[in-house]
């Protein structure tokens, strides 16, 4: 009797500890590319567990330049912003303060950090295009800079794998794959994405990347493995029958890695693609509210679907069952965003603001 009602309480206290943790989406703004959606500057926070209400604002001045980039780590407790100012900052979520503030000589861009939190990879821009442009290295403790690694014009977007082994970086036309440790350039694959340099996400065990085109609605599906691209899909208007001659700027998939969402701002629209086949096939698309950026992400249990407009989308429905709204009521967007788990105010995880694989390898 005492060993089952021992057992009982720690069942129960599992329980009750789970059902402590609050799951909250953490958007900066203003949105350094697009008008749509501003709201002051800073970071709102909305409940994700209670409809995606307002929770609170905080206010962070520098934001004002304009958020390039947000990224955040659960080893750290902290969220960094980039902004177009080239400034960095370091957002403490628990104590609710910016621990430090650097502005650099180049980049700051769409930043990311190592899973084990000691190592900023800052791309230097898609606006610089020196002989120098790739990822600044930056201490995620102090935002000291520690080397620069030249890799190619226009660094822009940049991914740290889930697993901790590599760091990926967008440039022009060219994704290139460094050792998340060393910074080594580990390959280099171009041409990709047809022009300019745009979003991708990737694959959780690193097989596969989704390269968003500079001229169509689609995407070039890479190799990883083998280092090619190896297939590119492109999105077909329903209304029209005809190939899409926007740029694609968002790409997410599902953490389940069963759908790829991607992001035709001018026609403010998602296309969703099947990932079960090879190459994925295109299986609808979702209505947007208004245009803007382009983003896609996903809630980390692959409930919600997010992007660049107020909208928040049921994945399995794919209807908008919530629109995030400022304190005043205002609708509200950003392609900057993270979701946070707090337990009594303090950090139990992190996401990351890519739409990421989340499928270990079998």
């Amino acid at each position: 009797m005492k060993i089952i009602l021992s057992l009982s309480f720690v069942l129960f206290a599992l329980s009750s500890t789970s059902a402590e943790v609050r799951r909250y989406l953490y958007c900066a703004t203003p949105d350094g590319a697009q008008r749509e959606g501003k709201s002051g500057a800073g970071i709102l926070v909305f409940d994700i567990d209670n409809g995606h209400k307002f929770v609170r604002r905080i206010e962070i001045p520098d934001m004002k330049e304009g958020v390039r980039g947000f990224t955040g780590c659960t080893a750290t407790k902290r969220l960094y912003f980039g902004t177009t100012n080239r400034r960095m900052g370091c957002f403490d979520i628990e104590s609710g303060k910016v621990i430090w503030n650097r502005t650099y000589d180049r980049g700051c861009d769409r930043s990311c950090i190592t899973p084990d939190g000691k190592t900023i990879y800052a791309p230097t821009g898609w606006w610089y295009r020196g002989d120098d442009s790739g990822f600044l290295v930056i201490d995620p403790r102090t935002g000291d800079p520690l080397k620069t690694i030249k890799v190619g014009s226009a660094a822009h977007n940049s991914i740290a794998s889930l697993k901790g082994n590599y760091i990926y970086l967008g440039t022009t036309t060219k994704l290139t794959q460094l050792d998340a440790r060393t910074g080594r350039i580990l390959q280099s694959i171009e041409p990709v994405g047809e022009r300019g340099v745009f979003p991708y996400t990737v694959k959780y065990d690193n097989s596969h990347a989704y390269v968003c085109l500079g001229a169509h609605i689609g995407v070039d599906v890479v190799d990883l493995t083998a280092g090619k691209v190896i297939h590119r899909v492109k999105a077909i208007d329903p209304d029209t029958g005809k190939v899409i001659k926007h740029r694609t700027h968002g790409a997410g998939m599902t953490p389940d890695e069963t759908q790829l969402w991607l992001s035709d701002q001018d026609g403010k629209r998602l296309y969703t693609f099947d990932m079960t086949v090879m190459p994925p096939k295109q299986s609808g698309h979702l209505d947007l509210s208004i245009g803007g950026h382009g983003w896609v992400c996903f809630s980390l249990d692959g409930k919600y679907g997010y992007c660049h407009t107020p909208d928040v989308f049921d994945v399995k429905t794919r209807e908008v069952i919530a629109t995030l709204k400022d304190q005043d009521g205002n609708p509200f967007a950003s392609s900057k965003f993270i979701e946070v788990h707090l337990d009594e105010g303090k950090v139990v995880r992190i996401s990351c603001e890519f739409g990421l694989g989340r499928v270990p390898a079998k």
